[in-house]
């Protein structure tokens, strides 16, 4: 079993940043790799990025690359994502996630088993 809990969300003004965490615990192993996804109001949950747990390839949407960057602490079972020159469309519920390891698929929700309950994020104009 593995529980995921994420903090560090808020409201921030555009152009601010803010840093997110993931505490994992339970069965993590050190090759299973770990995304973000978020979900704004009324829309699908979308993919943010993922970091490959022991290799650390990193992964990103077009939407926030270059102003986000995701990364991990293995000895703390910890996941980053620092978020800088926030605007207004990346307000959203932000999710971590475990992804599955056997998934051919690094951006699709399906891909990953287990998930946080995830942290706010409010940007206003």
């Amino acid at each position: 079993q593995v529980q995921l809990v994420e903090s560090g969300g808020g409201l921030v003004q555009a152009g601010g940043s803010l840093r997110l965490s993931c505490a994992a615990s339970g069965r993590i192993l050190t090759t299973y790799a770990m995304g973000w996804f978020r979900q704004a109001a009324r829309k699908e949950r979308e993919f943010v990025a993922a970091v490959a747990w022991s290799a650390g390839n990193t992964y990103y949407a077009d939407s926030v690359k270059g102003r986000f960057t995701i990364s991990r602490d293995n000895a703390k079972n910890m996941v980053y994502l620092q978020m800088n020159s926030l605007k207004p469309e990346d307000t959203a519920v932000y999710y971590c996630a475990v992804r599955r390891p056997n998934s051919n698929s690094v951006t699709s929700p399906a891909g990953y088993d287990y998930w946080g309950q995830g942290t706010q994020v409010t940007v206003s104009s």
